[in-house]
């Protein structure tokens, strides 16, 4: 290859990596309904658009031995060693909202990902996939409504 063939490929690689990695912040939203119990265990996590897991973004409830009621998540989520890696926090009472940022690589949005999140509340029933928000432009900001523990939940893009 001659050189200055060399300088625009080096050049244009250069300047197409970065577009390529960028990433923005996205705001998801839940508020919790009056559901009458304790406070809700959430996972929220991402899914490819074959329903694989990809990564976690947050988990309210500290003790583990209450993952397993998070059932999707713990199950999609096993061989992951870092899934709780700095996303985790306390439960979330009932009537509570919980506002969790992430960054999210660009590519992933418009590209059939969704946004999952499973709930459980000791001593009622789990909800595995209480909510599934597709990530895509059209849909952030749009309210989803939840199976049992969530009134709604929605993301902001950034």
């Amino acid at each position: 290859m001659s050189k200055p063939l060399l300088t625009i490929l080096a050049t244009t690689c250069a300047l197409a990596l970065p577009a390529l990695a960028h990433s923005r912040p996205i705001t998801l939203t839940a508020q919790l309904k009056n559901y009458g119990g304790d406070g809700a265990y959430l996972a929220a996590y991402l899914t490819d658009a074959k329903g694989a897991y990809v990564r976690t973004l947050w988990v309210s409830g500290g003790k583990a031995k209450y993952h397993k009621h998070l059932s999707d998540w713990n199950r999609l989520s096993a061989g992951d060693a870092k899934r709780l890696d700095g996303v985790t926090g306390a439960s979330v009472g009932e009537g509570r909202t919980l506002k969790v940022t992430a960054d999210l690589a660009d590519a992933l949005i418009d590209a059939g990902y969704e946004i999952r999140i499973d709930a459980a509340a000791e001593d009622m029933r789990d909800s595995p996939s209480e909510v599934r928000l597709p990530l895509s432009t059209a849909n952030a900001g749009k309210p989803q409504a939840g199976k049992q523990y969530i009134q709604s939940a929605t993301f902001q893009l950034q």
